[in-house]
C-alpha cells in the first residue's frame, strides 16, 4: 500500500483540513469526545476499532492539536483525551456531516440518533452557510480565489 502524499503545504485549506481529519477514525473519534467520550477504552469500546488504529489516530490528533492528553479526572493512572479549542472548534463541522447523513442516507422512518440541545426542549437547527449579511449562500453564489502557482 503507498503512503498518502501529506497535504499540510497544500494553498487549499480543505486540502489540508483533510489531512488532519479526512480519515473516518479521525473524524469519528472527535464526534465520540463530543459525546463525552475521553478514555482509550472507551474510545475502542464504542468504535469498535483496532487498538493500533486507534492508537495512531488519537497521536495524530494529539500532534495535531485537536486533542490534549490529561491525567485522568478520577485520579486514575489512565489519561484523558480533551478536545482543544482547536477540537472544539470541529463541531459544526460534526454537525454538518450528520445532518447530511440525516438527509440522505436514511430511509424514511428508519431510526437513527437526533442531535437535540441538551435540555432536550428542541432539535438542532440545520446548518447553513451564511454571508455577512446573514443570507443563506447556494454554492453558485461562492467563488473560491485561488492562489497563484509559484514557480
Amino acid at each position: 500500500m503507498s503512503k498518502r502524499k501529506p497535504l499540510k503545504k497544500d494553498p487549499c485549506p480543505v486540502a489540508r483540513a483533510l489531512d488532519v481529519v479526512g480519515d473516518r477514525w479521525s473524524l469519528l473519534i472527535v464526534r465520540d469526545a463530543f459525546d463525552g467520550i475521553s478514555r482509550f477504552g472507551a474510545f475502542q469500546k464504542n468504535l469498535n476499532v483496532a487498538r493500533n488504529i486507534l492508537s495512531d489516530r488519537l497521536s495524530r490528533l494529539v500532534a495535531d492539536g485537536i486533542f490534549a492528553v490529561q491525567p485522568a479526572s478520577d485520579g486514575t493512572s489512565y489519561p484523558e483525551y480533551v478536545l482543544t479549542e482547536k477540537g472544539r472548534d470541529l463541531f459544526a463541522v460534526v454537525v454538518t456531516l450528520r445532518q447530511w447523513g440525516e438527509g440522505y442516507l436514511f430511509e424514511a422512518g428508519e431510526a437513527h440518533s437526533h442531535l437535540r440541545v441538551a435540555d432536550g426542549s428542541t432539535s438542532v437547527a440545520e446548518v447553513r452557510v451564511r454571508g455577512a449579511d446573514g443570507r443563506a449562500l447556494l454554492p453558485q453564489e461562492t467563488r473560491v480565489e485561488k492562489v497563484a502557482p509559484t514557480t
